[in-house]
């Protein structure tokens, strides 16, 4: 028999909303691909030389980096945990 304490929820750990999860990933994603998009028109504005070469390296790397960001789940955690008690048990 699973205990009271398996089955509890709290409202600090609990996930956002799916809509909110994905307008948040689509955010990180689509400012990532802004910087990415500046890197490449800056790479190209700025001619030849050591920033060119910073500039798509950038390009190049911001993909991965914005996958990756736009998959990371959020996962809350307040640090706190739950504390087995009979209390509850005298309820029943």
């Amino acid at each position: 028999m699973a205990s009271r304490d398996d089955n509890s929820v709290r409202i600090t750990t609990a996930p956002t909303s799916v809509a909110d999860d994905i307008a948040g990933r689509q955010r990180r994603y689509l400012f990532s691909m802004a910087v990415r998009t500046a890197c490449v028109i800056g790479a190209v504005a700025v001619g030849a030389g050591l920033l060119r070469w910073i500039l798509v390296a950038g390009a190049v790397l911001l993909p991965y980096v914005a996958v990756v960001l736009a998959n990371a789940g959020q996962r809350k955690d307040d640090g706190f945990d739950l504390r087995s008690s009979g209390s509850y048990r005298e309820l029943e």
